[in-house]
């Protein structure tokens, strides 16, 4: 489990293709790693990776072709910046959102412009995805914890202040870049109950399940 909260950006120094996946060795700049051992978790660009081996200065993660095919990290060549953030510790503070680091799919920056101090990012999403993401919501892009501003069409947008913009890989950004989306938990797991209820509603055997009625009265839906 992350909070979206990127705690360094470090690099890509290697990748190996191994018995058809990949072997990804990360150079993790000034993220602490004395606290880190093999079998930990470390998010790249979202996507919630092992550590396989680690150094002073880096780690070694396998990626699965399952990931491969669900995130950017296919994409990633030597030198490329990435994301990190260390998996969440009980005692810290969650100062973006419950993020699991399993990426949902893969969205586009189609736009770029300057609002300000910040700047303002347009993102194409599936339609699959669409369904979960809300104005003023949270969506986590790359492993950043993000407010959602607006949501139109097959598109939504995201205004980055300069602090961010300096301490995550945002500031790479262009149109035409993809990137890894993660949808709020809650959203996921209100679409599985519903989904649920449906199903109990047509079997031989109904019960009860979770129901509209439920749902409003536990303050899940207006």
């Amino acid at each position: 489990m992350f909070t979206g909260i990127i705690e360094a950006v470090g690099e890509i120094r290697s990748t190996e293709q191994c018995g058809g996946d990949l072997r990804l060795v990360v150079g993790t700049a000034g993220l602490e790693l004395a606290d880190v051992g093999p079998g930990d978790s470390i998010a790249v660009n979202g996507a919630c990776l092992t550590a396989v081996e680690i150094g002073d200065d880096w780690f070694a993660a396998d990626v699965s072709r399952e990931t491969l095919e669900c995130t950017t990290l296919g994409d990633l060549a030597a030198g490329a910046p990435v994301n990190l953030e260390k998996a969440l510790l009980a005692n810290q503070r969650l100062g973006g959102h419950f993020v699991s680091g399993h990426v949902d799919g893969i969205g586009e920056v189609v736009e770029r412009s300057e609002d300000a101090r910040s700047v303002r990012f347009g993102f194409a999403v599936p339609m699959s995805l669409l369904r979960y993401i809300a104005t003023k919501g949270s969506i986590c892009i790359d492993g950043t914890s993000l407010t959602v501003n607006e949501v139109g069409g097959e598109r939504f947008g995201v205004n980055i202040v300069p602090h961010t913009l300096r301490n995550t890989i945002f500031e790479h950004y262009r149109p035409g870049v993809r990137v890894n989306l993660e949808v709020d938990l809650l959203a996921r797991y209100l679409e599985r109950l519903r989904q649920f209820e449906k199903a109990t509603e047509r079997g031989p055997q109904s019960s009860p399940g979770v129901s509209m009625d439920l749902l409003r009265a536990r303050g899940f839906v207006e």
